[in-house]
Parts: C-alpha cells; structure tokens; sequence
C-alpha cells in the first residue's frame, strides 16, 4: 500500500488579497512546498483540490453571511481560481475541482478532468494513508480530512501547513478531527485572534 498527501484549495482567492483571504494562506502554500522539497520521498502520491465555481447558487451572498453565504470566489475562469504561485505544483498527478453548481467543501465531492472521484483514484493507486494539508483549516480542510476517513483511508492532518479562519471554528475542527480518529501533527496558522 502507498501513501498520498492530499493538498485542498491553495489557491490564490484563500490567500492575502484574495477575495476570500484567509491569513497565513501564502504561508501555507510556501512551507508545502518548502516540504515537498526537503523531504521529497515522503509520499508516493501527491494531489490537489480546487473550489470551481461556475454558479454555485446560494453558496455565494450579496452581502455574504460568511457561515452559509461567502463572497464570490475561485470562479473558473478568473485568476483567483489557481494555485497560489508560492504552491509548486509539479509533484501534483492529479487535480479535483468541486463546487462547480452547489457548495462543495471536501475534496471528496470533486472530480478529475476525467470524472473520477477522489477516493477512486487513491484507490486504484493502492494509496491506504493521506496527509491533508491546506485551506482553511475550520472549512475544506476539515471536510476532506473528515471524509478521507470516512472513507477508510488512516488520516492524518498536518496542521502545521493549514491556515484556519477563527479560533472558535478552527477549534471544532480539531475536536471533529479528534471524535473522527484523525490525527493531527503541529497546530494551525489562525487568521483572526
């Protein structure tokens, strides 16, 4: 079996002066890669989400709500839809965009170009542990991590390249990742105090 790193939405819309920035997002985006360079056997596999919004309905608010409604962001087609450039991105085999027509937090509910799921392609490259990594740590982070144990694969959080958005949010996260039998390594940038 082989081990994967899973990393979620690095893109530029989540990081500073992003439409939706969260702090501590280009940070992340530089150590995964400052990572990924030092320690370059680490996973067999590596692989990325996006958020891809088309028209995801009610997900984006004018004005936000900022639990169920956000400001517009990641739309394809703008250039706060790709990876941070701080992001090297040339170990990622494949990429996962979700939230093209609904909300969609965990890579898990994402595609390939090709229509295949996430936890179809870890399977059929024998990958039975994930590191998860990314942003935010209280939002996609957590459902992808959720999910990737859900789905029977040994999970384990980095939290040390994870960016969340407040202390409070971030904090059920990590007690979800705890009820979940994920485990965490390190603690999580946090925007607001």
């Amino acid at each position: 079996m082989s081990n994967a790193l899973i990393v979620v939405d690095v893109q530029k819309d989540f990081c500073e002066g992003g439409s939706l920035a969260v702090g501590g997002g280009a940070g992340v985006a530089a150590g995964i890669t400052r990572l990924l360079a030092a320690e370059p056997e680490r996973w067999d596999h590596v692989v990325a989400t996006k958020d891809y919004h088309v028209d995801p309905g009610a997900h984006f608010g004018d004005p936000p709500d900022f639990v169920e409604s956000w400001p517009r962001h990641c739309v394809v087609g703008t250039p706060g839809s790709e990876f941070h450039p701080d992001l090297a991105t040339d170990r990622i085999e494949a990429i996962f965009h979700k939230g093209e027509y609904a909300a969609a937090y965990s890579g898990f509910d994402g595609h390939a170009a090709d229509g295949e799921c996430l936890a179809d392609w870890l399977r059929r490259h024998g990958v039975d542990r994930v590191d998860v990594v990314g942003i935010a740590t209280d939002h996609c982070v957590r459902a992808t991590a959720l999910d990737a144990a859900r789905e029977g694969f040994a999970t384990t959080v980095l939290l040390d390249l994870t960016a969340g958005v407040a202390p409070d949010t971030t904090d059920v996260a990590l007690r979800a990742f705890e009820g979940a039998g994920v485990t965490m390594r390190g603690a999580p940038v946090i925007s607001a105090a």
